[in-house]
């Protein structure tokens, strides 16, 4: 509809450009005395009613924007009849605004399709028989009048072979790629639950007994893994971007806490990089999606540990121009003059002689860039090679702090000892390795590969969203709820894009983790989950 609503637009500018050009000739011509004064009078005042048309059908356009068959009929008519008025005036020296007539048609088939150009072609063909009808001149020239025929046939049927063509290969392009999409979401996916499994059980060997050497063996694994889950979530990103899917949802975001944990996530990255991540505080509130802003400043942060020659990240923001801005800073190698307008190309990375491997895609700033244009933000570079590179995402609406609920009153909890889990997974290895972490951090865990066939007594429920064809984890929570008679507390682990997961379950107090799911995160979140839950009951009581 955008597009077409452009083509229109675009058509209507187009037609002003060309009309003032036609009486920028025809006067001309009368200077030259190529035309007498009668014709020239005759054609001036019909131009000039041409062009006031032309400039109400371009409000129009612009006032009430969109496909109006009716209005794009009305538009060409009124191209052919200008043309064939301004011919037949001014006599054989205005026969080159046939030109005009060309473009008209060719210019219409070009920006409204096929059955356009065919029908501008018939409308033409019409009005070069009435020019000749009312012109002695191309009477006494048949052979001027086949050429104008010929030619109003040979070129759009021409355009039309082209159009055609055009159409093939664009469709072709589009399919191709969004068949690579596919393969790279759907290869994500699978492959995350396996990475997902690594992790969970490396996690388990974290807090066995191991030796110095056994230990050091485990955090390369989380390191190598790390790296390979920045590289899925990158593809997941750009195939959610490309497919549409990705809608910006705005809301009032604390910057502060929002900065604060994604550098948190990305403090081990940071010290196995041999850096820090510093943020400095704020009680900025801001305008935006706070998915969306959280990838940006990921990607960001990532790039900067990746680049930073293992020097201090500092991440902050302050107020631009009214609005809010978030910065990201390093101290590393900076990026080359050449190179500032490329890096937010798509698999683009800066690179120099003997420079040394650095992990990753080059598509980092691609996504960041995607996501700002999304946001409607602006994205900034400042660099010095040598010193480092400064990363501005400005335009950030202020928002005015929610007012804050009641103080509730503070229960003390163990944070999982107790708990009872139900985990529902249909990935074996991923099943055996959540269940036996989950068993070290205290928790009962029952598990179970699809929706149970009864009732199980649980305190909350962690289940994949993908469980085969037959069933979904939003079909899980939903089922046991029902059976329940209760809101069992439940989480959903998935390796699709999460704002789609979180738009099919439709339950905001059911959250949703992107595998693979550092243990960290949740152990966090199922820690908060089991307070919020006796908060809940305390005040119940």
């Amino acid at each position: 509809m955008r597009a077409a609503k452009d083509n229109e637009r675009a058509q209507a500018v187009v037609r002003l450009v060309i009309g003032g050009v036609a009486i920028a000739y025809m006067c001309a011509t009368y200077a030259l005395g190529l035309m007498d004064r009668g014709a020239f009078m005759q054609v001036a005042t019909y131009a000039l009613v041409f062009m006031f048309l032309s400039i109400v059908l371009f409000g129009w356009i612009v006032a009430f924007p969109g496909v109006f068959h009716y209005r794009r009929l009305l538009a060409i008519g009124h191209d052919y009849v200008a043309i064939s008025a301004c011919m037949i005036m001014g006599g054989e020296s205005m026969l080159p605004v046939f030109g005009v007539m060309l473009w008209v048609t060719v210019g219409n088939g070009m920006r409204y399709g096929s059955r356009y150009l065919a029908l501008a072609t018939g409308i033409a063909l019409v009005s070069i028989a009435v020019i000749v009808e009312s012109m002695p001149y191309l009477q006494a020239q048949p052979y001027v009048v086949f050429m104008l025929v010929i030619t109003m046939i040979a070129v759009p049927a021409y355009s039309h072979i082209l159009l055609r063509q055009t159409r093939e290969a664009t469709e072709q392009a589009r399919a191709a790629n969004l068949a690579k999409s596919r393969f790279l979401a759907q290869a994500s996916h699978d492959l995350r639950q396996p990475i997902y499994a690594i992790n969970l059980f490396t996690a388990c060997l974290r807090d066995a007994n191991l030796g110095q050497e056994e230990q050091r063996m485990v955090e390369n694994i989380d390191k190598s893994l790390y790296s390979v889950s920045q590289l899925f979530r990158s593809i997941l990103d750009l195939y959610t971007l490309d497919n549409g899917k990705m809608v910006a949802s705005t809301q009032p975001v604390a910057l502060g806490p929002l900065m604060d944990e994604v550098a948190r996530e990305n403090a081990e990255a940071a010290r196995w990089a041999g850096t820090a991540i510093r943020v400095r505080p704020t009680s900025q509130w801001v305008m935006t999606d706070p998915s969306l802003l959280r990838t940006i400043l990921q990607n960001l942060i990532s790039n900067a540990i990746k680049y930073g020659n293992g020097k201090p990240i500092l991440v902050g923001s302050r107020a631009r121009q009214g609005d809010i801005a978030i910065e990201v800073i390093d101290c590393g190698r900076g990026i080359p003059p050449a190179d500032i307008g490329k890096v937010c190309d798509e698999f683009y990375r800066v690179r120099a002689i003997r420079d040394r491997d650095i992990e990753g895609l080059g598509l980092g700033l691609f996504i960041v860039s995607r996501l700002v244009n999304l946001l409607t933000l602006r994205l900034f570079f400042r660099s010095n090679e040598g010193r480092g590179t400064r990363v501005v995402v400005e335009g950030l609406k202020r928002a005015i702090e929610p007012a804050m609920a009641e103080e509730r009153p503070s229960v003390v909890i163990s944070p999982l000892t107790g708990l009872h889990v139900l985990l529902i997974e249909d990935q074996q290895s991923v099943l055996q390795a959540t269940a036996t972490l989950l068993e070290k951090w205290g928790c009962q865990v029952s598990t179970a590969a699809s929706i149970p066939d009864s009732l199980v007594p649980c305190d909350l429920v962690v289940t994949d969203f993908d469980l085969g064809t037959e069933a979904s984890g939003a079909d899980c929570i939903e089922y046991l709820r029902q059976l329940s008679g209760r809101h069992i507390p439940a989480v959903v682990v998935t390796g699709h894009d999460v704002a789609t997961v979180e738009a099919i379950i439709a339950d905001p107090s059911v959250p949703v983790l992107s595998k693979p799911v550092a243990p960290a995160d949740l152990r966090s979140l199922l820690a908060s989950l089991r307070i919020r839950h006796a908060l809940g009951h305390a005040e119940g009581a």
